[in-house]
């Protein structure tokens, strides 16, 4: 193997963690929504989202790379009152994220194993062994057993996908009405669905924290090439399964006049069998293990992202002499913790639950991207790591995308726009 492989393979890694994270909600729950409720008619928003919120994310892995520190000491180095934006809006998004995620995650596990058990419930225990095998350090070992199985989730989505656009759209039951897109209801779903394709912008701090972290495991520190290859691989690999999954809601269930549950473990089975009435009914066991291994992953992976990143910016903020271990343990188990008791509170429907999560995470990411930005081409960064001329543009474009559909999102919320039309 030549050296230049080798030392990619020690890079790579971090974007193994971003899919990770990415395939789990705004995947499996809003893209298969997207697809059964809109058709293809939110194809384009996806690959809005997907393209406009590319940079933001990138910048991420490029200050790693430039600084071999992670984004939130570039906050800090920008100004105390910046680091403090981004904590005091991560907690107003991250134990709504940590919910959805968990208690999809536990409809999955239901509808696997059979189990009656109130998903809230379930959930509670998937978030305490999360935060056991996080707290001993064994994630490692479980993340390498778990890509495994996401591995199987990536060929049997790849394949039914296939075999759906083989098969053709179902025809739509006798007096279908398709859902308007200028419907208030619409519209707001449409800001959800943008606010986790790929995820969510503020998880850009992770991907720098995932790869100092690489960084120590491997005592290698990568090239700009080699950290924006991992990241680049992982971020396209979501945006490929974003439209896969659309295009399965959009064949399978679009005009069959079922509607996704908000149970969710009826809505577990549901997104199995659109697997299964491509593949056959054979496929329905793996198709559940590997749905619910994906979703356990995004689970662990989100756990430990919000402990690391909310860890380190405490420890930044308030407590500069304590070790970094320590407030990253606190910070996880205190994530878990509260987002529990969003469960509880909030578990009566899925898709409210999961489009609350969701487009918090859509209104507060134009500040978000504007922080990133600011940092990237501050004097923090040398001017080759900085990015060129077209993703600075992109990025630019990315700001006032982002920035016109909260606007969008707030008026419709509000009743100041008539949509009555």
């Amino acid at each position: 193997m030549s050296s230049e492989r080798k030392h990619l393979l020690k890079a790579f890694g971090p974007g193994i963690l971003f899919a990770s994270t990415c395939i789990g909600v705004s995947h499996l729950v809003q893209s298969t929504r997207a697809g059964a409720d809109f058709g293809y008619g939110l194809v384009l928003f996806i690959v809005a989202a997907l393209v406009f919120k590319y940079p933001f994310f990138e910048f991420g892995s490029r200050y790693a790379a430039a600084t071999k520190k992670s984004l939130l000491e570039g906050y800090l180095n920008e100004g105390k009152w910046v680091l403090w934006i981004y904590f005091l809006l991560s907690l107003g998004s991250m134990f709504t994220v940590t919910a959805a995620v968990t208690f999809v995650t536990a409809g999955m596990l239901n509808n696997l194993t059979g189990l009656t058990v109130d998903p809230a419930w379930v959930s509670g225990g998937i978030l305490l062994f999360c935060v056991l095998i996080l707290a001993v350090g064994k994630y490692s070992l479980l993340d390498s057993l778990l890509k495994i199985v996401g591995t199987v989730l990536l060929v049997s989505t790849l394949v039914a996908f296939i075999a759906a656009v083989v098969k053709g759209r179902a025809t739509p039951i006798e007096g279908f009405i398709p859902k308007e897109l200028a419907e208030r209801n619409s519209i707001i779903f449409v800001i959800a669905l943008m606010g986790w394709m790929p995820t969510a912008v503020d998880l850009s701090t992770w991907n720098s924290l995932w790869a100092i972290e690489r960084m120590k495991q491997t005592g290698y520190r990568p090239k700009l090439k080699e950290i924006l290859f991992d990241f680049k691989f992982g971020y396209w690999v979501t945006a490929i399964l974003a439209i896969c999954f659309l295009t399965l809601g959009a064949n399978v269930m679009y005009g069959s006049g079922v509607e996704l549950s908000g149970n969710s473990t009826v809505f577990a089975d549901q997104v199995v069998t659109l697997f299964t009435d491509a593949l056959g009914g054979w496929s329905y066991l793996i198709i559940a293990t590997a749905a619910f291994s994906t979703m356990f992953s995004t689970t662990i992976t989100v756990v430990d992202g919000f402990g690391r990143a909310m860890g380190e910016t405490v420890r930044l903020l308030f407590f500069k002499e304590a070790g970094v271990r320590t407030t990253y343990t606190w910070m996880m188990a205190t994530v878990a913790i509260v987002s529990f008791f969003f469960i509880l509170l909030l578990s009566s429907n899925l898709k409210d639950l999961v489009d609350l999560a969701t487009t918090l995470s859509f209104v507060i990411a134009p500040v978000i991207a504007f922080i990133n930005y600011k940092v990237i081409m501050s004097n923090q960064i040398e001017a080759e790591f900085r990015p060129r001329p077209w993703l600075k543009n992109l990025a630019i474009i990315g700001l006032i995308f982002l920035t016109v559909f909260a606007l969008i999102y707030m008026a419709v919320y509000f009743n100041l726009i008539d949509l009555n039309f």
